[in-house]
C-alpha cells in the first residue's frame, strides 16, 4: 500500500518511486471497490483533475508543503466549478470560487478529489441523514460513519486521500474521527476562514481537519489558518498558538507534569454501551504511564452548555442558513432534518437573550476550572450505533453522540480527537482533548505525545504510525514565572503591578548562595538590585509569582532603568526571570546584603527611622 501520509508521498515524490498522476489514478481506481459505502457525492473526473496535476509543473516541491497532496472536501465547502449541494440536491449551486480554505490548500499544491457525503446542512453527529444514502463506517459497513462530515472522514480511514476538510458545529468534526481511527482537528472559532462554507450556524461553525497523524494535521492547519477579512468571524491567531510552537512533550520523568482534567465515574455516560465504557477505562489506564496528573472536574456546566445547542435558540441559525429553502420548499429536506430545522423559524428574540445569560454563567463555571487544567480529557463520544439503530431513533440517539462535544463552539473552546484504541467489538474508540481557545498547537501537541505512545495502525489501513518529525519538546504552559525581590513582594507598594495582570504566589525561597542585595537611590518607592557575585555574594529571599504570557509583556515595559528582566538561580537550581540591574547603578547604591532579603531590610530602616 502506498504511504499516503504527507511525509510519505513527498518522499515517494523525491525518490521518483511516484508521481501525482500514477498515484491520483491509483485512487479513482481504489474509490471504486467503497462505491457501497456512499463516501462522495461528486468525484472529479480525470479532465477536471487534469488542471490541477498541470499546476505541479509550475510549483516547486520544496516551497509548496502539499505539492501532489490529494484531498476530500465535505460538500458544505465550496470548489470552483464543482456543485455545492450540502446533500441536499434542490439547494445545489455551483460556485465561481473556492473556499478561502480550498484555496489555500490548492496553491500550496494540493490535489482535490471530489466533494464527500454529509449529513444534510451538517444537521446531525451520524452520517446517515443524506438523500445519497448513509454513508457507511470505514471498519464496519452495518455500523455509522459518524457525522455530519462523515465521508470526509471515512475516505481518509480507507486510505482514498491524505487528509480532508470538514465542518464542526456540534461535534462533527470529531465523532466521526473517533468512529474511524482518525485525528479530529476543530480549531478555534475563527481561527481557519468560513468564507465559502454553507454555515449551519454562523456564530458557531468552524473547518475541520482529518488527518492520519497530528504531523499532518500541524502541517495542513499551518497552510489554511490566517485571518480573513471577507468573514465576520475571522480571528487573529496568538503568538503561541503558531506552527512553531507544535512538539512533543517530554514523556514520563521529565518533571514538566500536564494537568488533565477527568470527569468523575458518577458523570460519565456510556448510555448501555458496555464496550466504549471499558474501552474509555482501559484508555485512562494506559495513560496513566505517561506524564499526565488526572484531576475530577465537575462536567454538570459542561453538559448544561451542551443541552443548549439543540433545546436552545441556535437551531434558529440553521433555519436561515438554509433559506430560502426552509421557507419556500420544507419538503425537499429529509423529515428528520426539516423537524430539527423548522422550530428555528419561530422563537424569539426573548428566547435568544435568555439562553445567551445561562450560556455566559454556565461559561463562567467552565472557564474557571479550564483555566487550573492543561486540558480537559472527555471520551470523544458515547456509543456506537448501527445504521439501523440510528435510522430507528433518530434524534435522541444523535443526542447521545453530542453527550461530549456539543458545548465546545459554544464555550469558544479548542478540541482534538484521537484515536486509543479499539473495543471488544473490533471498532475504534478514542477520547478528546479540550482547552481554552486559541490552545490548537497545546493540543495538537499533547494529542502528539498520545499517538506517538499509543502506536495504533492508521486509520484503516496497514500503515504503521511514522516517527514524530517534531520530537523537540515544548512548553505547553500558558504563564510565565518570576522571581521578585523587592516592592513587588506581596503586600509591597508595586505588588499591583502583578496582581492586576493576573499574577498568582507560587512560593516563597531563596537564591543560591551568590548573590548581593543592594538599595537603590531615590524613591519611593524604594527598590532593590539583586546583583551576582559568585565570590562576595550570599542567598537572598524572593517570591516566585506567575503571570500570564499575554501580560508579561507589558509588565516587562513598565520596569524603569536601571533594573531590567534576566535569569536568576534559586537555591533549587532553577533559572527563573527575575529583576537584575545596570552594574552603573550599584556606584550610588546602599548594599543591604547582610538583612539578606528586602522585607527585613524595610523592616529595620522603620525601626530606625
Amino acid at each position: 500500500m502506498i504511504n499516503i501520509t504527507i511525509p510519505g508521498l513527498r518522499a515517494a515524490y523525491k525518490s521518483g518511486e511516484l508521481t501525482p498522476e500514477r498515484l491520483i489514478q491509483q485512487m479513482i481506481l481504489q474509490s471504486r471497490d467503497y462505491d457501497d459505502r456512499n463516501i462522495w457525492i461528486y468525484q472529479l473526473t480525470e479532465s477536471e483533475l487534469t488542471p490541477y496535476l498541470q499546476s505541479l509543473k509550475k510549483k516547486n516541491p520544496e516551497n509548496h508543503p502539499l505539492w501532489g497532496i490529494p484531498f476530500a472536501i465535505k460538500d458544505n465547502i465550496d470548489l470552483a466549478g464543482i456543485p455545492t449541494t450540502a446533500a441536499c440536491p434542490d439547494f445545489s449551486y455551483t460556485p465561481k470560487k473556492s473556499a478561502t480554505v480550498v484555496s489555500k490548500l490548492i496553491e500550496a499544491g494540493a490535489i482535490p478529489l471530489g466533494k464527500t457525503n454529509l449529513d444534510q446542512f451538517a444537521t446531525g453527529l451520524n452520517g446517515a441523514r443524506s438523500p445519497y444514502g448513509p454513508c457507511h463506517n470505514a471498519f464496519h459497513s452495518s455500523y455509522i460513519s459518524g457525522g455530519s462530515s462523515a465521508g470526509s472522514a471515512v475516505c481518509v480511514a480507507l486510505g482514498l486521500a491524505s487528509f480532508s476538510l470538514g465542518t464542526d458545529t456540534a461535534g462533527s468534526g470529531r465523532v466521526p474521527a473517533c468512529f474511524n481511527n482518525l485525528i479530529g482537528l476543530k480549531p478555534s472559532r475563527g481561527l481557519l476562514s468560513n468564507t465559502g462554507i454553507v454555515r449551519a450556524c454562523r456564530s458557531l461553525d468552524c473547518v475541520s481537519i482529518f488527518s492520519l497523524t497530528t504531523d499532518d494535521a500541524n502541517l495542513v492547519l499551518s497552510v489554511v489558518e490566517g485571518y480573513d477579512k471577507s468573514d465576520e468571524y475571522s480571528r487573529e491567531n496568538l503568538y503561541s498558538n503558531h506552527s512553531r510552537h507544535y512538539g512533543l512533550p517530554k514523556g514520563k520523568g521529565s518533571g514538566n507534569i500536564l494537568k488533565v482534567g477527568v470527569l468523575p465515574k458518577k458523570q460519565l455516560k456510556f448510555f448501555d454501551d458496555a464496550s466504549y465504557a471499558e474501552a474509555y477505562q482501559e484508555t485512562l489506564q494506559t495513560l496513566s504511564t505517561l506524564n499526565l496528573e488526572f484531576v475530577e472536574i465537575d462536567y454538570a456546566p459542561f453538559l448544561a452548555a451542551a443541552k443548549l445547542l439543540y433545546e436552545g435558540p441556535w437551531v434558529s441559525e440553521r433555519y436561515l442558513a438554509s433559506l430560502p429553502l426552509s421557507k419556500e420548499q420544507p419538503e425537499a429536506m429529509l423529515d428528520v432534518i426539516r423537524e430539527i430545522i423548522e422550530p428555528g423559524g419561530e422563537l424569539l428574540a426573548t428566547d435568544a437573550f435568555t439562553a445567551q445569560y445561562q450560556l455566559a454563567a454556565l461559561k463562567k463555571q467552565c472557564i474557571a476550572q479550564l483555566q487550573k487544567l492543561d486540558c480537559l480529557l472527555a471520551p470523544t463520544t458515547s456509543k456506537h450505533f448501527t445504521i439501523k439503530e440510528m435510522h430507528q431513533n433518530p434524534i435522541e440517539a444523535n443526542s447521545q453522540l453530542g453527550h461530549y462535544t456539543n458545548f465546545v463552539n459554544l464555550l469558544d473552546l479548542s478540541a482534538i480527537a484521537i484515536p486509543t484504541t479499539f473495543t471488544n467489538k473490533n471498532l475504534p474508540f478514542g477520547i478528546t482533548l479540550i482547552a481554552e481557545c486559541f490552545h490548537d498547537r497545546k493540543l495538537l501537541s499533547m494529542a502528539n505525545l498520545v499517538q506517538q505512545h499509543l502506536q495504533l495502525p492508521l486509520g484503516n489501513t496497514e500503515l504503521s504510525l511514522p516517527k514524530s518529525e517534531y520530537t523537540q519538546p515544548v512548553n505547553t504552559r500558558d504563564r510565565i514565572e518570576i522571581v521578585v525581590c523587592g516592592a513587588h513582594l506581596g503586600g509591597l507598594p508595586l505588588n499591583w503591578q502583578l496582581t492586576d495582570r493576573g499574577g498568582k504566589l507560587l512560593e516563597k525561597t531563596t537564591t543560591t548562595d551568590g548573590y548581593r542585595l543592594y538599595a537603590l537611590a531615590g524613591g519611593p518607592p524604594y527598590r532593590p538590585a539583586l546583583v551576582f557575585d559568585e565570590k562576595k555574594g550570599t542567598n537572598i529571599e524572593v517570591e516566585i509569582w506567575s503571570l500570564p504570557i499575554t501580560e508579561f509583556g507589558g509588565f516587562v515595559a513598565d520596569i524603569p532603568p536601571p533594573l531590567g528582566i534576566g535569569k536568576v538561580t534559586l537555591q533549587d537550581g532553577r533559572q527563573l526571570c527575575s529583576f537584575i540591574c545596570e552594574p552603573y547603578a550599584i556606584a550610588d547604591a546602599t548594599e543591604i546584603t547582610r538583612f539578606k532579603g528586602w522585607r527585613a531590610y524595610i523592616s529595620s530602616k522603620q525601626n530606625n527611622d
